[in-house]
């Protein structure tokens, strides 16, 4: 992948004055570089993301925590390159893990059972708006559904900064899959994010997001082209999903075409809802 080498795993980076970075070593087409653990505050600390439950990954959480306490351990969501970390990382603090409801979901997707961690256990879930105090920083949680319908961004009062997870993210656009993922849902929740004035998102995977509404913008933008593409093909009286996919996405890396197909079947059920198409099977077609 172009750049890896400018993204060191194990090594902790300060990119803000109250934020550090630490990124696993779980590059792959869905995840980039990989995920990136954030760790927020100075001797009383949160950890966001903690990521795979990987042993050097955690290891090296741990190595960057050292003499410092642990207040809470927060999962965005509840996808397998996220939250598994908080489990290894829980025992070896003590330290509570927060944020994100958990997640029961039967689904006959391609990635869906092996994306999910089913025995991700909070000892708190925050509400949309909820606030978790250390000493010298406060995160308020942000629901922003549609990636997953349990996701939460989670803001870091008085800086601008925005723990973006999976929502947007710095080198993508996110995969939304359902039955969880809800392309309704998330666009509101981009459209949620325009209302607010962030100045900077830290998202897991990929750069930070240095002028969030301009990307959130494009975001949106990218969502309406494929839409009207998609309507494009069912016109054409190509309704057929597998078809689709081939057309709109033969410049991407094949080993993705499953999980745009789960996006473009988002699409599909949010144009239905609007009253803009139909299924027949397996086949898609213009609403009447």
């Amino acid at each position: 992948m172009p750049g890896m080498e400018d993204w060191p795993t194990g090594k902790v980076e300060q990119v803000a004055p109250l934020v550090r970075r630490l990124l696993a070593p779980n590059p792959s087409p869905f995840t980039y570089t990989g995920t990136q653990t954030y760790i927020v505050g100075d001797g009383e600390v949160a950890v966001i993301d903690p990521g795979p439950d990987l042993p050097e990954h955690v290891a090296a959480i741990r190595a960057a925590l050292d003499g410092e306490r642990v207040a809470a351990i927060l999962c965005t969501h509840t996808h397998r390159d996220h939250s598994p970390a908080s489990r290894p990382l829980a025992e070896a603090t003590g330290a509570p893990i927060v944020g994100c409801a958990p997640l029961a979901l039967e689904d006959d997707g391609p990635r869906a059972d092996a994306a999910f961690d089913f025995d991700y256990e909070p000892d708190r879930v925050l509400a949309d708006g909820e606030m978790l105090e250390g000493r010298g920083w406060a995160l308020r949680a942000v629901a922003t559904p549609g990636h997953t319908s349990n996701h939460l961004c989670f803001a870091l009062e008085g800086t601008g900064a925005l723990f973006t997870g999976d929502h947007v993210m710095g080198w993508s656009t996110t995969v939304v899959s359902p039955p969880d993922g809800d392309m309704t849902a998330y666009m509101k929740s981009l459209d949620l994010l325009l209302g607010r004035d962030d100045a900077i998102y830290h998202p897991a995977h990929g750069p930070a997001v240095d002028k969030p509404h301009r990307h959130v913008r494009a975001l949106i933008a990218h969502r309406r082209m494929r839409e009207k593409q998609i309507l494009d093909r069912v016109k054409a009286g190509e309704g057929r999903i597998p078809a689709m996919v081939e057309t709109m996405y033969r410049d991407i890396d094949p080993r993705l075409h499953p999980a745009a197909g789960r996006s473009v079947l988002a699409h599909l059920e949010d144009l239905e809802r609007r009253g803009l198409a139909r299924s027949e099977g397996e086949t898609w077609i213009l609403s009447a």
